[in-house]
This record gives structure tokens, C-alpha cells and sequence, in this order.
């Protein structure tokens, strides 16, 4: 609902008349809410809540954000005024496997996601015809244990060129630094072949082949220093049985990780996702 419509997030210790006060300002500037989400966390006392309204005058976005800065600072809120007509600038980083980044790009290009993709990027060649094939920036960065930092370097100057807000990590099979992952916490996405926090690290399927599980999933998560421990956006889950194979719970762990994270790239466009310490609040 509402899409291209402006979209306040906002977060804050909890407290009576908040939803009141954003509504009643809303109101006051020409606004109509189209949409309200919100969130009492009992036990963080933290509050979340996400609006999607339009503007029956010609208020602008910067008036909108001068006139509420100062209801924000009595209220002590983490809050974000949001374009939602503007794509998110994004790039997509990618190794061997190709499924996640072309079911990404496809879904982008119908416009199912609205981002715009500044760029591919691998440690590897294999993802740069499917780059050339949507018409989109592929960029060779190799990392060896001697040229990563140069290579982060890179990464960061491609980030800073494009003027890129949000890193997804579509089967990138390479670790990011903890200064890295500090420096755009809640901007890198990834996508992790299980259902965490069980069969962390390498050949997921068929450690869960040897165990004997009756579910497979993905988990897509927001990427920070500790490795497969950042929050937790979205998850996915297939039933499988005795009778399948290790390579079919690969073809079938394939579909949930495309599921998984084209919601949670979805999600974080539609600025549906906030942050609630190590965990996410997520508004349908």
C-alpha cells in the first residue's frame, strides 16, 4: 500500500502519546496516513513504528524533517523520513553460485523490488555475463589473505562513487572485516544456506543429509563482526525426507535461500525493517 508514498520509521523508549503526537503532526502539515505499524517491546521498553502516508499539500520531505526534528528530540527518537519513490542504491555481491543474484536482478528489473543496482560484485568471473545480461556494472575484486584490505579498499571507494546504501550478499563466500561490518551496520545483507543457528559453516546440506533433518531452510540476516550471529530478518523452511538425496536438499535449499532473501531485500526497501539490539522488528 501506498508505494512511492514517504515513509517515517522511528524507535524510542517507550512512552504514553507517541503514536498520538506523530499523528496529530501528520495531520497538522497536510498529511493522511495511509498506513501505521507499531511495536511495544516489554522487555526492552523500546517502542517501534513504522507510518506510510501521502501529502495533500506541497510540503516537501525536507520541510516534513525540519518540522519534526523538534517533536523527535523530546521524544528521544531513532527516526527516518524515507523517499519511498526513490530506489534504493544497492550493490550485490556474489561468488560461484548464481541463483540468489539472478533471481534478485530478475525480480528487480520487473520491479517487483524497487532498488537500483549500482553494481555486481565478485571475487570471481562467473557472475559477469549474468551482470552484462541486465545491463548492470560487474566489478572483479579477487581477495587473497595479502589484498584483502585492498580489496575492502575498493569496495568501499565502489560504495562512495555510487553513492550505494544497501550491500546484499548473494551467496558471497567471503568474510568481511569486523571494521567493515561495523561501518555499515544494518546495511549489509546476507543470505546464510541454513536455518540458523544449526549447521553453521560449510556443506550445510549435507551435514543435515547425515543428521537425518526433516527440515532445510535459509536465513537472511543483517551481516556484523561475529560471524552468522547478526539479526535476524527473515527465514525460510522446506520439508524433506528420507528418500532425497544430498544434491536434491541443495535444489531445494537453492528455492528457500532465493525466497529468503528477495523478502528481506524487499523488506529493508520498503523500510519495514528495524533494528532492536541484536534482534530486527519486521512490519508486514
Amino acid at each position: 500500500m501506498g508505494n512511492g508514498h514517504p515513509i517515517l520509521t522511528l524507535s524510542c523508549p517507550d512512552k504514553r502519546g507517541i503514536v498520538a503526537t506523530v499523528s496529530s503532526f501528520l495531520t497538522e502539515t497536510g498529511c493522511n496516513i495511509l498506513q501505521s505499524a507499531q511495536f511495544d517491546d516489554l522487555t526492552t521498553g523500546l517502542f517501534f513504528m513504522r507510518v506510510n502516508f501521502d501529502r495533500e499539500d506541497n510540503a516537501t520531505l525536507d520541510e516534513l524533517r525540519a518540522g519534526f526534528a523538534p517533536i523527535a528530540r523530546r521524544l528521544e527518537l531513532n527516526w527516518h523520513l524515507h523517499d519511498a519513490s526513490q530506489p534504493v542504491r544497492m550493490l550485490i555481491m556474489a561468488s560461484k553460485s548464481d541463483h540468489c543474484l539472478v533471481d534478485l536482478l530478475h525480480r528487480i528489473e520487473r520491479g517487483e523490488i524497487n532498488a537500483d543496482v549500482r553494481g555486481v560484485v565478485s571475487n570471481h568471473l562467473d557472475g559477469e555475463r549474468i551482470a552484462e545480461h541486465y545491463g548492470v556494472k560487474f566489478h572483479h575484486l579477487p581477495v587473497t589473505p595479502e589484498t584483502k584490505t585492498k580489496q575492502e579498499a575498493a569496495l568501499r571507494q565502489l560504495m562512495q562513487d555510487e553513492d550505494v546504501e544497501l550491500i546484499v550478499l548473494a551467496r558471497y563466500m567471503q568474510v568481511l572485516s569486523a571494521d567493515f561490518c561495523r561501518d555499515f551496520e544494518g546495511r549489509i545483507i546476507n543470505i546464510h544456506h541454513s536455518f540458523l543457528p544449526s549447521f553453521k559453516g560449510a556443506r550445510p546440506y549435507h551435514r543435515a543429509f547425515e543428521r537425518g533433518v526433516k527440515l532445510i531452510g535459509a536465513t537472511a540476516h543483517f551481516v556484523t563482526a561475529d560471524l552468522d550471529e547478526g539479526p535476524i530478518i527473515e527465514q525460510e523452511v522446506a520439508r524433506v525426507d528420507h528418500a532425497m538425496t544430498p544434491d536434491q536438499l541443495v535444489e531445494v535449499g537453492r528455492d528457500t535461500e532465493r525466497q529468503t532473501l528477495a523478502r528481506a531485500v524487499k523488506f529493508y526497501v520498503q523500510r519495514r525493517i528495524l533494528l532492536n539490539g541484536i534482534k530486527t522488528v519486521v512490519f508486514r
